[in-house]
């Protein structure tokens, strides 16, 4: 099974119940440490389409009292990775290989960021762009953020092992 079917999967059996979407929020975190720093909470996933909020605390913040830069990245990285790897055939897989943001205002308060990857058959070796929008409580726009993923068919062995790794951290 593929990162983004599990992924999808233990979305599916955990965000229904009560607690069940910052569960999922926790485990991801396990699985991506540097992603938990922000402590994004998942709020929606379905195939190529995330959703996640981040609450609005000191440990995120810069000297100017908002938002620091790279935990708005952060947070915008995490909806287009999810939205990204959801969206993809089992049989492929992609790779970041770079990214760029722009800062509209200052980020104060709870922010929410979303990410939509539309679904299109991949034949070979492509670069695909990703959009991740960071908005404010008041629905306005602080930040937007482009991903260019290369995407590819799985080799065998990756696909293997793939399939042997689990999403729950290993005791």
């Amino acid at each position: 099974m593929s990162l983004g079917a599990r992924l999808l999967a233990l979305w599916n059996r955990l965000s229904g119940l009560p607690g069940g979407t910052r569960l999922f929020s926790l485990m991801l975190g396990r699985q991506v440490p540097y992603t938990s720093t922000v402590r994004p909470h998942i709020v929606e996933l379905r195939p190529g389409y995330a959703r996640a909020e981040m609450a609005d605390r000191r440990s995120v913040r810069n000297h100017l009292s908002s938002i620091h830069a790279v935990a708005l990245v952060n947070l915008a990285e995490v909806v287009g990775g999810l939205a990204m790897l959801t969206g993809l055939a089992p049989e492929l897989r992609g790779i970041v290989t770079g990214l760029s943001i722009e800062y509209r205002k200052k980020a104060r308060g709870r922010l929410t960021a979303e990410a939509t990857v539309p679904s299109m058959p991949f034949q070979e070796d492509v670069e695909r762009l990703v959009r991740s929008v960071v908005k404010d409580e008041a629905g306005d726009v602080v930040a937007e953020m482009t991903v260019r993923w290369r995407i590819g068919r799985q080799r065998p062995s990756t696909q293997a092992a793939s399939s042997a790794q689990s999403l729950a951290p290993s005791a």
